[in-house]
């Protein structure tokens, strides 16, 4: 887990230092450089030590030093290929990131296909440049080009910001190779699956998910370095614990935060009890919570009210981990692909408008909560990993019914099926409460923006974005976010929820 960023078409250190330096939090561990035989390209790195972490050290090179490479993530089947590949390349190091040179050397672009994981990455070769971000977008990029049409690309807005306007995101299962000619091209390597709902008996998809499930958490266990859980004793974190539990040796810790009595903090007690991990609970107040607000919008780099909302609490449970492990297990990704949310109840009489919701929003999760999970983690040099969005678990929540997934009102009832074989009654059936609701944060942003933000600012602010705000609390954010990220290019491509209700939704006019 780490920090890229780089240019190509012409060598420019001190925009390099500074891009590194926006996001020197991604890489505690170290930094490096490398620059193109040829003085055309420069590609940096800040690195998070993981696996390898005395030799594992980025940019790094093939056996003969043709192509290099820096990759922010993990690759999960690296093991696997470097068995296939030992007997025709030689590895210098043991880290997973390496794997990527030599498949490239075996395959050319095919070679993202044939990863496991979630990683954004770049690798130069003689010819020119590719880029590629994993199927869900698990990891960031962005990226856009200069006057001269030369490339940049980064983790995060905040690194390109200030070196080029406009920059996007790098979409999803998509690769770019960009020649010395400047010319290029972007392709997609990965498509979300359509929902088919197959006609599979209840216990057998029980069995199917449960299998699937566990096979994404033992492989997200690798690590040369502690590893921990989120606990916020809902039931996605409380069942990816569990499994931890069973298949982890050793003390396993487990983390929580909230206002004080807040139910999170409660329910997550009972959990990590029934578990026996070593517990870690941090309880906020609400003066810490209103001084971090600037910061947390700034490193989450989207003023939109559901994401902030659940970004403060994972920012302070980011930073509670990040003083005793270095990897955490997260529950992401499970109301996307079970039906997790109060709202999709609107879609229940409509099923093929159901699935296809689903669909959509595991789709944008890249720009929703799995931007506020790696930036919020990835603030404190912590690394984030979601079982849930194991692209085999995808693969087949979207053959499961949806009367399966929202049954009698009771959303995630699938998942809660799964779970009952792990967890106590009362966790397995609590009602799904947000992140930010849970931790009682939600509402105390709520009124405090209402008395802090008044009408003549709400209106002022209005008129600078030129549509309406849905409430003070977006204006609030949209106030701390304005000075660093207030661009056209960056409000379109700026992470968005659906979480919320509709009239508190972000409403972007912008095309």
């Amino acid at each position: 887990m780490c920090g890229i960023s780089g240019i190509f078409g012409k060598v420019d250190e001190d925009s390099i230092a500074r891009m590194m330096k926006a996001q020197e939090h991604r890489g505690p561990d170290g930094e490096d450089l490398w620059i193109s035989p040829s003085n055309n390209s420069v590609i940096g790195h800040v690195r998070l030590a993981i696996i390898d972490v005395e030799g594992g050290k980025q940019p790094l090179s093939n056996e003969t030093g043709v192509y290099w490479a820096v990759v922010n993530g993990e690759v999960y089947n690296y093991s696997i290929l470097r068995r296939e590949l030992s007997n025709r390349h030689h590895f210098k190091t043991r880290s997973d990131s390496e794997i990527v040179l030599h498949l490239y050397e075996e395959s050319g672009p095919q070679f993202a296909e044939k990863l496991d994981g979630m990683f954004a990455l770049a690798l130069w070769t003689p010819e020119g440049i590719l880029l590629a971000r994993d199927p869900i977008g698990i990891k960031p990029l962005y990226y856009g080009f200069d006057q001269q049409f030369n490339l940049y690309f980064a983790s995060e807005i905040k690194s390109l910001a200030p070196e080029l306007n406009p920059i996007a995101e790098f979409p999803n299962g998509h690769l770019l190779f960009m020649k010395n000619n400047r010319e290029y091209r972007i392709w997609s390597f990965y498509s979300f699956p359509t929902p088919t709902e197959d006609p599979t008996d209840t216990s057998e998809t029980i069995s199917m998910i449960e299998e699937r499930l566990r096979r994404a958490v033992i492989k997200r266990l690798m690590s040369d370095v502690p590893l921990g859980v989120f606990l916020s004793g809902g039931l996605d974190s409380s069942l990816i614990s569990a499994i931890v539990r069973q298949n982890m040796k050793g003390d396993l810790h487990s983390f929580a935060v909230g206002l004080d009595n807040s139910p999170d903090l409660i329910n997550a007690r009972k959990v990590a009890r029934f578990l026996g991990t070593i517990h870690h609970e941090r309880i906020l107040t609400p003066q810490e919570i209103f001084s971090e607000l600037p910061h947390v919008v700034y490193a989450l780099e989207s003023c939109d009210p559901a994401l902030v909302r659940s970004a403060i609490p994972n920012y302070f449970l980011a930073e509670l981990a990040s003083q005793h492990v270095k990897v955490v297990l997260s529950g992401e990704g499970a109301d996307e692909l079970f039906g997790g949310y109060h709202y999709l109840k609107e879609f229940q009489e409509q099923p093929k408008s159901f699935g296809q919701e689903l669909k959509e929003i595991t789709a944008s999760l890249h720009n929703s909560n799995l931007q506020r999970a790696d930036r919020m983690s990835m603030c404190h040099g912590l690394e984030a990993r979601v079982p849930f969005l194991d692209l085999e678990l995808v693969q087949y929540a979207f053959r499961v019914r949806n009367q399966l997934k929202l049954r009698e009102g009771v959303e995630k009832w699938i998942l809660r099926k799964v779970a009952e074989k792990y967890l106590p009654n009362e966790i397995v059936w609590r009602k799904k409460e947000k992140f930010s609701i849970g931790t009682g944060i939600g509402p105390l942003l709520e009124e405090y923006a209402n008395k802090t933000v008044t009408d003549r600012e709400l209106s002022d602010e209005e008129k600078v974005l030129g549509r309406p705000l849905v409430s003070k609390e977006e204006c609030l954010y949209w106030e701390f976010f304005k000075p660093h990220y207030g661009r056209l290019d960056i409000i379109r491509d700026m992470g968005k929820s659906k979480s919320l209700d509709p009239g508190q939704r972000w409403r972007s006019t912008f095309a």
